[in-house]
């Protein structure tokens, strides 16, 4: 769900305002998960892109997905006011990337990964000087950040080429990792053969959701 379209989006989609649709239907679903713009929250904004504003829905969604009584997740990027239940990285499921995400578990809960020691720099330009490495940093323009192929790779996704939708991307396999225990926490089943196939993706202004029915 978002508020503008997404034609690459290859899995099923809904255009509209999420928090809404979560007052008027999440008490349809068995489990929800939420994205809320991470904007608010990133380095860049401490940084580069300092003295800009955006929306900070984490509060928001907190309070909607209380209100539905299901197993929920919300995720975020590293500074965000989430608790860390868990915390992915790149690096757990073998990417190009490292871009460690927060996520806040309520009404269930799940192992924390063993965090794989990463295994060397980001390549491209820090504070002018050049670095080599084996994973890339998807986000912006120039700094020897890579080619869209290489994000691509980086991030296990083939469905789009477009550089802002790869860089606002969460890569699909740390939703699907949560995703594959949340069902056996739903089921009651302890089999590792519990199948989810789900994308995830986060448009700029606003919240996605996937919701399990």
């Amino acid at each position: 769900m978002d508020l503008v379209e997404q034609p690459r989006y290859p899995f099923e989609f809904h255009r509209g305002d999420a928090l809404e649709f979560l007052a008027a239907h999440g008490h349809e679903f068995d489990a929800v998960h939420a994205s809320p713009p991470c904007q608010a929250s990133c380095t860049l904004t401490a940084g580069t892109n300092q003295g800009r504003e955006y929306p900070q829905l984490i509060p928001d969604t907190q309070k909607a997905l209380a209100r539905l009584g299901v197993p929920t997740v919300i995720d975020n990027v590293q500074g965000a006011k989430l608790r860390r239940d868990v915390v992915l990285c790149g690096e757990m499921f073998g990417l190009g990337v490292i871009r460690h995400r927060y996520f806040e578990l309520s009404g269930w809960s799940m192992p924390q990964p063993d965090h794989v020691p990463h295994r060397g720099r980001v390549a491209g330009y820090r504070h002018g000087r050049c670095y080599d490495g084996p994973y890339v940093a998807v986000y912006g323009n120039g700094g020897g950040k890579g080619s869209v192929a290489q994000w691509q790779i980086a991030m296990g996704i083939d469905w789009t080429d477009d550089r802002a939708e790869l860089s606002e991307a969460i890569p699909p396999a740390y939703t699907e990792h949560l995703g594959r225990r949340l069902i056996r926490t739903l089921t009651g089943c302890p089999s590792s053969d519990a199948e989810l196939s789900v994308g995830a993706r986060r448009g700029p202004d606003a919240l996605q959701l996937t919701l399990f029915g």
